[in-house]
């Protein structure tokens, strides 16, 4: 694999991410922003930000399989959601979990959450953007 992903001595010890994420592969791969909407463009998810982060999580596999990458292959993701608080984070969680479930895995690669006013378009709840390292 051509990610390392650490929880350095001296930094928070966090369980659902590492730190620090080390890239030693040939190609990187850049995902643009993806949110809840499948292949045809249809919404998924109105209102629903579980239903919103599995969508936005799935289409960014389906994006680095089209760069013969996966999940496990993630150096780095940045998630923003509207109106963020710390209640929704089980939410969030929740619809994560549930498209790392159904692509067969995925890294605990460093994250960045950052809450925003609004997205693209009024519906959307989240936003995903990733960047991952193949070997």
């Amino acid at each position: 694999m051509a990610i390392t992903l650490v929880n350095p001595d001296g930094l928070p010890q966090v369980e659902v991410y590492r730190q620090v994420s080390i890239g030693t592969g040939s190609k990187l791969v850049f995902v643009a922003g993806q949110v809840a909407r499948d292949g045809d463009g249809n919404r998924i998810g109105e209102g629903d930000l579980a239903a919103q982060a599995e969508q936005a999580y799935l289409n960014v596999g389906t994006a680095l399989a089209a760069a013969g990458a996966s999940l496990d292959d993630l150096a780095k993701v940045t998630v923003y959601v509207v109106d963020w608080t710390l209640d929704k984070m089980p939410v969030l969680l929740e619809g994560i979990n549930r498209a790392f479930a159904r692509l067969g895995g995925g890294s605990l690669a460093p994250v960045t959450l950052i809450g925003v006013a609004a997205l693209a378009e009024p519906d959307l709840l989240i936003e995903v953007e990733a960047t991952a390292v193949v070997g």
